[in-house]
């Protein structure tokens, strides 16, 4: 394949560290993480111009003497917080020898909390419409696209709007080997999930050769988050429903939510109706679809979304915390997404596009095609890309692990065979028999989170691609349920 972005060279790699390490930012409350600020041009087509700062941490290796490298982290997002995985992953569970080979590096990409923040100044109400309201109607088309133009003209005259449009997965793949140079290694491993799958695929097409060990974790297609990703929610809430359905059907003396998995299908849609034309605490139809959605992410997550389903149907408001936050760096989580999905890919402007869309998807995928088919901000997003997307490239280092659900709800089989493809013999794929988003964490599945351990320690990765049946997995601990709530905004 050939390379369709701009190649920018990096600086070589020092011959050790100017990575100055310390006390982390107030707000990240541990004491056991390094922080340091690495700085980057913020348009690496001028790299003499302006700067902007990313903040990296750090996890050392707990054995000096063993010590390989660093493994680089992204959580996923577009906008995902970044400082805190790597400890975080280590906390649930990552085994002894990972942690002893491995500097565990975790970053903010540019434009997200401790990284050069941007903001699109939005009220709260707003966070709720980024992802856009499901559309009955054409008319229903038109009303989110007016929604959406309002967020895209606030956007433009936020302070920071001179630098969104250098928010960019491919930026953000060049700022992390300005970390790998800082760290003066010649090359990085890296973990990616869910959007950070992409951001991995892109790095390992524009460097290549330096890159070690490479885990893409529940895979987006080889073209990201554009409009071919948004619809494909859809077709994972499609895939990934029926296991809730199934589960609660079989609990029906504790939740009430159905007998059957088709009695819980109905009630999924009699609420839905329900909440579209009365609202209850916060929730609309949109909203509830949109939440059902999250909370089948993982089967830990079952439990709590049912018991949400219980109040509405006894008519109850539901719990003030059902609803999504709108504290903390939630500004420039969103901006910065707004930013890579738009910019990385020039989205569709014709509103009659997304209505026609609308039409398909809601008789293709009706638990929520009306709303991932339906308009986002980026119809009407005030800038156009900077430069074509990269193109992944299947020339290169056979170093990529791909490791996939079969019913991934917010990352479809189908982008990662898409991937796996584009990649050709560079990468090997580790397909796992279960529903849920995330693959290599602890405690999901053993066969497929052992292929990632065996990968990242000792560089064994399957001769051929490789199928792991489905498991009854022990419940998560604490630690790796507070870990995998956190990743669901992702």
């Amino acid at each position: 394949m050939a390379l369709a972005a701009i190649v920018i060279p990096a600086p070589a790699a020092s011959a050790k560290s100017t990575v100055d390490w310390g006390q982390c930012p107030n707000d990240i409350p541990t004491a056991f993480l390094q922080c340091a600020a690495v700085e980057v041009p913020l348009d690496y087509q001028h790299p003499d111009g302006k700067k902007i700062s990313i903040e990296v941490s750090r996890v050392p290796s707990t054995e000096p003497a063993k010590r390989r490298g660093v493994l680089l982290f992204n959580p996923g997002g577009p906008g995902g917080l970044g400082l805190t995985f790597p400890l975080e992953l280590a906390q649930a569970g990552l085994p002894a020898n990972l942690l002893a080979e491995y500097d565990l590096i975790g970053f903010d990409p540019r434009g997200v909390d401790h990284s050069s923040p941007v903001s699109c100044e939005l009220k709260p109400e707003q966070f709720y419409t980024i992802v856009p309201k499901y559309a009955h109607n054409p008319a229903e088309v038109t009303k989110a696209a007016e929604s959406g133009k309002q967020i895209s003209r606030q956007c433009a005259s936020a302070a920071s709007s001179a630098v969104l449009p250098y928010i960019s997965t491919a930026n953000t793949a060049r700022d992390m080997d300005r970390i790998r140079a800082a760290l003066g290694e010649p090359k990085i491993s890296y973990f990616g999930l869910s959007y950070g799958t992409y951001l991995g695929g892109v790095y390992a097409t524009l460097f290549p050769d330096r890159t070690d060990r490479i885990v893409l974790d529940s895979v987006l297609g080889p073209d990201g988050y554009d409009i071919t990703a948004s619809r494909r929610f859809a077709e994972g809430m499609q895939d990934r429903f029926p296991d809730f359905a199934k589960w609660s059907a079989a609990r029906n003396s504790s939740y009430g939510l159905g007998a059957t998995p088709a009695e819980v299908t109905a009630n999924y849609f009699q609420l839905a109706d329900k909440l579209d034309r009365h609202p209850a605490g916060g929730f609309d139809g949109s909203l509830f679809r949109s939440a059902t959605h999250s909370l089948i992410y993982q089967t830990s997550a079952f439990p709590r979304l049912a018991q949400l389903w219980q109040t509405f149907l006894a008519n109850q408001e539901p719990p003030a915390d059902s609803l999504p936050s709108t504290g903390g760096p939630i500004q420039s989580q969103i901006a910065t997404m707004l930013s890579v999905v738009c910019g990385d890919h020039a989205w569709p402007r014709l509103i009659s596009t997304y209505q026609r869309n609308v039409v398909q998807d809601r008789a293709a995928y009706p638990l929520l095609g009306g709303a991932t088919a339906n308009v986002w901000p980026c119809a009407s997003w005030p800038t156009r890309p900077i430069e074509p997307p990269v193109e992944f490239s299947d020339q290169g280092p056979s170093n990529l692990l791909l490791v996939q659900n079969t019913r991934d709800p917010a990352t479809p089989l189908v982008g990662a065979l898409e991937t796996r493809e584009a990649f050709g013999e560079r990468a090997r794929m580790v397909t796992v028999d279960q529903g849920g988003h995330g693959v290599g964490l602890p405690s999901l599945n053993s066969c497929g989170f052992n292929a990632v351990v065996d990968y990242l320690a000792t560089g064994t990765r399957p001769a051929t691609d490789k199928f792991c049946a489905a498991e009854a997995n022990a419940a998560p601990t604490p630690q790796q349920q507070q870990l995998l709530d956190r990743l669901r905004q992702y």
